[in-house]
């Protein structure tokens, strides 16, 4: 017998995995995750959340896939790590995952392909082409460079691209170096930690989605003070 029946489970109900069967929706994640549905929706360009190792910025990035899963003209694309040593590299990895067929590999090349098609998809198509890159952090000063380059792609009314970064906070002093990069952030937002009540909350929703249904708290009292007593207020330090 699994220790998973033998505790009531039917799953690992604190995995770090970003399952976003296990998404808690606190004050702060759900904000995050509304703001970059309508801030995609509307074309607005860049979008930057950021948050400390473990706050959940890579389950936010699944559960905006799931909330457009129904949504027949959007074209999601993932970067999972964008620690790419050159412009070139980065330029030619969004080649791959656009699926394009550049006549020649210069870098030159690269972004007239790339701004070809999104002029395709999203003005002739009507569809709406969205990169997402995770780990945001790991951006050198020279891609981040390039993403400012895929920004001045765009009609009167709205981008061509939609970015959304996830990224801890040390990437901000790299973005200021940028020139005019910060000026073009639609959506910037800092997921907070979770208060007392919040990491309360999360433990019996954690629970309860990994098919805990006894009556009988599973935790003790003294368990959960000591979870909530966490100076981080951060989940993946202490579930």
């Amino acid at each position: 017998m699994s220790y998973y029946k033998i505790l009531g489970l039917k799953k690992e109900p604190f995995s770090t995995s970003p399952d976003p069967d296990f998404f808690y929706p606190s004050f702060s994640h759900e904000t995050a995750l509304k703001r970059l549905e309508i801030s995609v929706r509307l074309k607005r360009g860049l979008n930057l959340i950021l948050g400390d190792v473990g706050i959940g910025k890579t389950t936010i990035l699944r559960m905006l896939l799931r909330a457009f899963s129904s949504g027949s003209e959007f074209d999601f694309h993932l970067i999972m790590d964008p620690s790419f040593k050159s412009e070139y590299q980065f330029l030619s990895r969004l080649v791959r995952i656009f699926d394009l067929s550049p006549q020649s590999k210069s870098t030159l090349d690269l972004k007239e392909c790339i701004e070809h098609y999104l002029f395709t998809k999203t003005v002739e198509e009507n569809r709406t082409a969205v990169l997402l890159i995770d780990e945001g952090q790991k951006l050198s000063f020279e891609n981040i460079e390039a993403l400012r380059m895929l920004l001045n792609f765009e009609t009167n009314q709205y981008k061509l691209l939609q970015i959304v970064i996830m990224s801890q906070l040390d990437i901000l002093p790299r973005l200021k170096r940028v020139r005019n990069f910060t000026d073009r952030i639609a959506l910037k937002y800092t997921l907070n930690p979770l208060d007392a009540q919040e990491t309360r909350n999360l433990i019996n929703f954690r629970l309860k989605a990994a098919g805990y249904d006894n009556k009988k708290d599973l935790f003790s009292e003294d368990a959960i003070n000591r979870f909530i007593l966490n100076p981080t207020g951060i989940p993946g330090e202490y579930l």
